[in-house]
């Protein structure tokens, strides 16, 4: 059984002029989603199908994204072995979209989701040790959701892009503290390195591309990818263990969490180094389950000798 639930963390305050007319739109697209977010999950499931095919016709830029990254990634499978992921993935993304609504604002029963967690005895056996873990994961479609279930067991933060829009910033985190024990932005280090320093577990996913922090080109599916070395850094600043965090919906709609082993001899002198050993570790996760991982981010768009972009083109 789940240990008993932590305590939510405080509700963050609303912005001044949280309710000015220019911020209607976004608090109207919240009520939208939290509507939807309490929808039957079979339904949730039929709905967002329907919205991943229609993601591929109403948005040609991320489908030719997708199709892009997996014909980067996967070249040995066929054109239309390619093309059957890609119209699996944008299914996926769909199912994804209503099971981050659930995840932020709708209701995860005991009974509901169905799930299975493997390695809890590695944080526990942190945990005992007063040492922090960075738990490091990748976009799969379904992420939210799993941390969601994962903090049924233990306490975990999160790290976080924030929202462009105001209402969206607000409402997403404050419907993350109903189950994470804190949030931190990636620009509020300090306080994230605390957390770590105490013994905290923190939610980290560093697959995608950015251009903000330090980064260097590592293999990722055989190809260079530009990759955050965040991890290396968190981990040699605060002394945290490093745990992959692997997650995938079944057939039968169960979720499966597994906490991998921490990785060993880890923070080396060395940030390239590790940093591509992370990014290994994430892609051996991503081929278990690659209908699922959120594909439609332009994660080669940095590219040593190429034009910014060149290859989404």
């Amino acid at each position: 059984m789940p240990d008993p639930a932590p305590p939510p963390a405080p509700l963050p305050p609303l912005p001044p002029g949280a309710w000015h007319p220019r911020h209607w739109p976004g608090w109207l697209g919240v009520a939208f989603g939290w509507c939807a977010a309490r929808l039957p999950t079979a339904l949730q499931h039929r709905l967002g199908a329907a919205l991943g095919g229609l993601l591929g016709a109403l948005a040609p830029r991320r489908r030719r994204a997708i199709a892009t990254n997996l014909a980067l990634c996967f070249p040995a499978l066929d054109a239309a072995g390619r093309a059957a992921l890609l119209r699996e993935n944008l299914r996926q993304s769909g199912i994804g979209l209503f099971e981050f609504l659930r995840a932020w604002w709708g209701r995860v029963g005991e009974a509901s989701p169905r799930y299975t967690v493997e390695g809890l005895q590695h944080l526990e056996a942190l945990r005992s040790q007063g040492r922090g873990v960075l738990l490091v994961s990748a976009h799969f479609v379904h992420l939210e959701l799993c941390a969601r279930l994962l903090t049924r067991h233990v306490p975990v933060a999160g790290m976080y892009r924030p929202h462009g829009s105001m209402a969206m910033e607000w409402a997403v985190k404050a419907g993350r503290l109903r189950y994470a024990c804190a949030m931190f932005t990636r620009e509020e280090l300090r306080p994230a390195l605390k957390h770590l320093k105490a013994g905290g577990i923190l939610w980290f996913a560093p697959d995608q591309e950015s251009r903000r922090g330090e980064s260097v080109f590592v293999p990722f599916f055989g190809r260079p990818a530009w990759s955050l070395t965040s991890t290396h850094q968190l981990a040699r600043l605060s002394g945290a263990a490093v745990c992959p965090f692997f997650h995938e919906r079944l057939p039968d709609g169960s979720y499966r969490l597994e906490v991998q082993a921490p990785l060993a001899d880890f923070p080396t002198a060395d940030a390239r180094a590790d940093t591509a050993r992370v990014m290994a570790a994430l892609e051996a996760m991503i081929r278990r389950a690659p209908a699922q991982y959120l594909w439609l981010h332009q994660r080669f768009k940095t590219q040593p000798a190429l034009e910014r972009g060149a290859l989404y083109r």
